[in-house]
């Protein structure tokens, strides 16, 4: 079988959207994580006849090696530590609070895509959450974490790309899983894309415009 690839972030959310349709009705927001998630989500929601809305996450790199994560941080309050890197890693807990420290700013910034609207209630409601895919996992549990806090009743997490057996330690805080892709040589979410290059800040807020112009042309 051929490898599946995407040509870039906003066809595979078209492709993620067809997988969710399912949901479209139900009392659904879907929250993108920033930047990359954003052009994903935004087809999804438009879709799903959904709000989107942004849910800042950090990841929380081990010093010496950041793309391996020791855990993240998300909007509210939340951090969720990875104890068997911490174990393994040696990790002092004050290194894991100043790299939190560290990271705080980029929530703030991140949460400047809402362009000054305030947080779209999930009280009671479905939340989506879409990435452009995972690796370790961290920033998705912190997010599932941080949706479930803000009153989400179910909490569906959804990527175009993933690792084997990537649902499994999801379970206690999503609901369900959803990944269109899960390759047995999986080395990092870029290689299923064709363009995978970096989300600017306009771009973000463009993919923030198309589904805020879509939502509002909805008779509801």
């Amino acid at each position: 079988m051929e490898p599946m690839t995407f040509a870039n972030r906003t066809d595979a959310g078209r492709r993620l959207a067809a997988r969710l349709v399912g949901l479209r009705g139900a009392s659904v927001v879907v929250l993108a994580l920033p930047r990359g998630g954003l052009p994903v989500a935004a087809p999804v929601a438009v879709a799903l006849g959904a709000p989107l809305d942004v849910l800042p996450v950090r990841k929380l790199g081990v010093p010496w090696q950041p793309e391996l994560a020791m855990g993240a941080i998300a909007e509210g309050g939340v951090q969720v530590v990875e104890d068997d890197v911490v174990r393994r890693t040696g990790l002092t807990g004050r290194t894991i609070e100043d790299a939190a420290e560290h990271e705080r700013p980029a929530l703030a910034r991140a949460a400047a895509y809402r362009e000054g609207h305030p947080p779209v209630s999930l009280q009671g409601r479905t939340a989506v959450i879409v990435d452009d895919g995972l690796a370790t996992g961290s920033t998705a549990r912190a997010a599932c974490i941080a949706a479930r806090a803000r009153g989400a009743s179910r909490v569906v997490l959804a990527v175009p790309v993933a690792p084997p057996h990537w649902a499994l330690p999801m379970h206690d805080v999503a609901d369900e899983c959803v990944a269109l892709h899960v390759p047995s040589d999986f080395h990092a979410v870029g290689q299923a894309y064709d363009d995978f290059s970096p989300v600017t800040d306009a771009e973000a807020i463009a993919a923030m415009a198309e589904a805020a112009a879509e939502w509002a042309s909805i008779d509801r």
